[in-house]
């Protein structure tokens, strides 16, 4: 796929199933994260690979958060199923640094970045992937458990796999609502 087509034609999949990424694939992903922008080259990024019963594990993360934060019987009810929609998940961290010229705006849209990356290179693959986010994602508790610093942001969790329906999804979007001249 070039690079042209994989911009023009990219898609979240909310439906996935195994296989997920082999671990050829997971290596061009990794290396896809850590080429975006990164004003004075600190890498404010970490990235935690949740796979096979460690989706299980972040499940009970979740879980436990959301009855310590008294969320809804809803968001608490789901929260073990959550991690089990796809064989791998990527959690995505803005490791904020203090830095005279790097603001924290600028890593976190650096590690943002690093999640479309790695969504598009796993659809450059024949992978499907889509980014979530949510409750679990701004959860102090859940940020806790995985070990992160009150500074540091989940930017994202990637959902990983081969998509369980094929379907090429339209452009919704027109360019000529968006850009305007100066």
């Amino acid at each position: 796929m070039d690079a042209i087509e994989l911009l023009l034609h990219r898609q979240s999949d909310a439906k996935l199933t195994t296989p997920g990424p082999c671990a050829s694939q997971l290596d061009i992903i990794k290396r896809a994260a850590l080429r975006v922008p990164d004003h004075g080259c600190i890498a404010p990024w970490q990235f935690i690979i949740v796979q096979g019963e460690a989706r299980h594990t972040l499940g009970d993360i979740y879980y436990k958060s959301a009855q310590l934060e008294q969320q809804e019987e809803k968001t608490i009810n789901r929260a073990k199923e959550l991690p089990l929609r796809a064989p791998m998940i990527i959690i995505a961290i803005a490791k904020y640094q203090s830095h005279p010229k790097v603001p924290r705006i600028e890593q976190v849209q650096s590690a943002a970045c690093s999640v479309l990356a790695m969504q598009q290179a796993a659809f450059a693959q024949g992978l499907g992937g889509i980014w979530r986010t949510g409750y679990f994602a701004q959860s102090s508790a859940v940020k806790e458990a995985l070990n992160l610093s009150v500074d540091d942001e989940i930017v994202g969790y990637l959902y990983l796999g081969t998509p369980e329906v094929s379907c090429k999804k339209s452009p919704r979007h027109k360019a000529e609502h968006y850009f305007t001249d100066l």
